[in-house]
């Protein structure tokens, strides 16, 4: 076990912002949570899978809603760690570990809060292996596993526990919740044992995030792009490189909706392409065709820092690399692209890899 200080913290949220896919919500916000919580409670230990006893009650703590509520909505301090408290009282049993359902913005931050409030220790893996918009889309979900019971929590004090059948109706409730919240809220599900996290788990995203944090900070003084550095560690691509000349945005359902339009730059010059985001990038689209889609990550970095932009924060006129990493295995099983592929989210084309959409377009080339 290993102990996360402010440089860890610093790094994990700059890395998460690039396996979140634009989404997550701002990790600057989950940063300063976090920066504040080991200034109060000191360091906070990292369990890795391998240290998880089989018997440990494990529960993910994250926010939920709408990532442009959040950025005006600061979760309050104790929030998330009430809905762990909730959770402990319908079980009668304290949560031995705490860890991210999904590696991406806040919400790979907001555990490592509960956990400094709590005196537990955070699990290195999470649930998604990057971040998506809804409570079903998650590994434990493909695996068959319960989510209840579920609990949130608002920063008016405001408390819930359900109990849903499947990730599809906890999401359901929980996004009627949400709005009823205000558009963001904190969330507790998918409480488990030691053993079933192993068995479904994505493991090791925390200390991934963290290098990739790492990377990004010290790529200045390398003579490699930063982004090229990045398509390297995760074996990526670069889609586009382009300038920001429209977004459409809208809060709806609880969700950051819209899509953004590029038009291209130095060797893309003449090309346009678009964005479409529900939450998290969803499609990377060029004349109508998609160049990337889900459940493989997209995201936009800046040109030149390589630092990822989220969906809340890009503006007309940012230049910006488009890139995309295959994901993890789990996501392109049969119930993996129904429950994450394009088709769920209303596009009409089928899931492609993007590593054979790369290759189809270099042949065409």
């Amino acid at each position: 076990m290993r102990y996360i200080d402010a440089q860890a913290i610093e790094d994990i949220a700059a890395g998460a912002a690039v396996l979140g896919t634009g989404g997550g919500g701002d990790p600057y916000i989950g940063k300063m949570m976090a920066l504040q919580a080991i200034e109060k409670y000191g360091p906070i230990p990292l369990m890795t899978v391998d240290e998880l006893d089989d018997d440990a009650l494990v529960v993910p703590s994250s926010m939920i809603g709408a990532p442009t509520v959040m950025v005006e909505k600061i979760p309050a301090e104790g929030m998330v760690t009430q809905a762990l408290e909730f959770i402990e009282q319908a079980l009668g049993k304290k949560v031995a570990v705490t860890m991210p359902i999904e590696v991406g913005g806040v919400n790979s931050i907001i555990p490592l809060v509960v956990a400094a409030e709590k005196g537990i220790p955070v699990l290195d893996a999470d649930a998604m292996g990057r971040a998506f918009p809804e409570a079903q889309m998650v590994t434990f979900y493909l695996d068959g596993l319960a989510p209840a019971p579920t609990a949130m929590t608002d920063e008016r004090g405001n408390g819930i526990v359900m109990y849903p059948v499947d990730g599809v109706m906890s999401e359901r409730f929980a996004r009627s919740v949400t709005i009823q919240m205000g558009g963001s809220a904190a969330m507790c599900d998918y409480p488990l044992s030691g053993k079933q996290v192993k068995q479904s788990a994505i493991p090791g995203t925390l200390t991934l995030a963290q290098e990739i944090g790492a990377l990004l900070r010290t790529a200045r003084s390398q003579e490699t792009s930063p982004v090229r550095m990045l398509l390297d560690k995760l074996g990526g691509f670069e889609l586009f490189a382009g300038k920001t000349v429209d977004i459409s945005r809208r809060t709806d359902s609880g969700f950051t909706k819209g899509q953004a339009t590029f038009d291209g730059i130095d060797h893309d010059r003449g090309r346009q392409m678009i964005l479409g985001f529900q939450n998290e990038h969803l499609v990377a689209l060029e004349n109508g065709q998609p160049l990337a889609t889900t459940p493989d990550l997209l995201a936009v970095l800046d040109k030149e820092t390589g630092m990822p932009i989220t969906t809340e924060g890009l503006k007309y006129g940012a230049r910006v690399s488009i890139v995309a990493f295959p994901c993890h295995a789990k996501w392109r099983t049969a119930k993996g692209i129904e429950t994450v592929g394009p088709r769920y989210f209303g596009y009409e084309f089928d899931y492609v890899p993007v590593e054979q959409l790369v290759a189809k377009r270099g042949e065409k080339a």
